[in-house]
């Protein structure tokens, strides 16, 4: 089934009739009474837009990224490839294989596009700035995002003839030594991990990707009542790379990157915080490389949250990478065990996380 968000349903028949948003939620309240309870909201959201002669979704043809919605099938889009990620082989007690994926955008839009198996093949002739036309592809969900996969009867074709895309501006990672990182700054950096925390854990509605509430002994979602929740997480590091630290933020899918574990693995780690205690011990040492974005947070430190976590470093790339770069002066080398007593009491405070980061 293809799932519409109510909000997006809303927005669709205000922008056909004028209506205002108040006005349509007026409505589904009471189309919702009329059907005796029956109906769920985004269902009367449905009812009402057939009524009024409105189209929520149109699935013909080669649709633009903002148009695409979970559940759909047969799917055919066109973007440009603006990052390209590693290819992974992957076994589990139940199988093994290929994955690999990349993110796609054209001037609405962007989304995760997945390869399995065999057509790993076609990834492997992808390079990033390519435009690529997807046939016959399916939607699904990872963790509230989109994403496009590749079944067994999709085709790709890349760089089709007289096909041009516009996308929005696209994120650049600059390296940079974590002394140099401003409030605001995108960068990539490379450090070793120096501490590790616990990962955090967060109750989410499935149909709506909100954070539950506890209520009664059982998780509510302010939306869609009682539900059985899913699970997103938040694993904290500090990295050091000589010139300073900075405590990194690694959300579910990096925080899975940088422990090399699958979503289900670290679930379970839930109710296993000793179990995890073995992962934090492998994780000290460990030099990593990071793109992402800084941000002062409520204790008016400088954090950075993880956009894409590179681990098994090749040491020699690196050297290169480094000897390209511009030569950064210190006028003074900064203590590296600065202050770490200080660092310790403030991460063992509650951490508080925005619920932008969660919504």
């Amino acid at each position: 089934m293809i799932q519409v968000p109510l909000k997006d349903i809303i927005s669709k028949i205000c922008s056909k009739t004028g209506l205002s948003e108040d006005n349509v939620k007026q409505k589904i309240a009471e189309k919702v009474e009329q059907l005796y309870g029956l109906v769920s909201e985004e269902g009367a959201a449905h009812i009402i837009a057939n009524e009024l002669g409105i189209k929520i979704f149109e699935v013909s043809g080669e649709l633009k990224i903002k148009d695409v919605l979970l559940g759909m099938k047969s799917v055919d889009v066109v973007g440009k490839v603006v990052r390209k990620y590693e290819l992974r082989e992957f076994s589990t007690e139940k199988r093994k294989g290929k994955v690999a994926n990349l993110m796609m955008a054209d001037e609405t839009g962007s989304i995760r596009v997945v390869f399995w198996n065999d057509k790993t093949n076609d990834f492997e002739q992808i390079k990033e700035e390519d435009v690529i036309k997807i046939k016959n592809a399916y939607v699904r969900d990872n963790a509230g995002r989109k994403e496009l996969h590749l079944g067994d009867s999709s085709h790709l074709i890349i760089n089709p003839a007289n096909v041009s895309i516009q996308t929005k501006e696209r994120k650049e990672y600059d390296r940079k030594h974590i002394s140099e990182l401003t409030d605001g700054m995108t960068a990539e950096v490379m450090g070793t991990i120096v501490q590790v925390f616990d990962i955090r854990y967060f109750e989410m509605c499935p149909k709506c990707n909100k954070r539950m509430r506890l209520k009664n002994d059982v998780f509510e979602c302010d939306e869609h009542q009682v539900q059985k929740p899913v699970f997103n997480y938040i694993l904290n590091v500090y990295l050091d790379d000589g010139t300073s630290n900075i405590r990194v933020n690694f959300w579910k899918q990096q925080a899975q990157r940088l422990l090399k574990l699958n979503d289900e693995e670290i679930v379970k780690l839930n109710n296993d915080p000793a179990g995890f205690e073995k992962f934090k011990t492998e994780l000290l040492g460990e030099q990593i490389k990071v793109l992402g974005t800084v941000k002062n947070n409520m204790m008016n430190r400088l954090e950075f949250t993880a956009d894409l976590v590179f681990t098994d470093l090749n040491p020699e790339h690196e050297i290169e990478m480094l000897d390209h770069e511009k030569e950064v002066v210190l006028e003074s080398k900064p203590e590296i065990k600065k202050d770490r007593s200080d660092a310790k009491k403030a991460d063992d405070d509650e951490f508080e996380i925005s619920e932008d980061f969660l919504e």
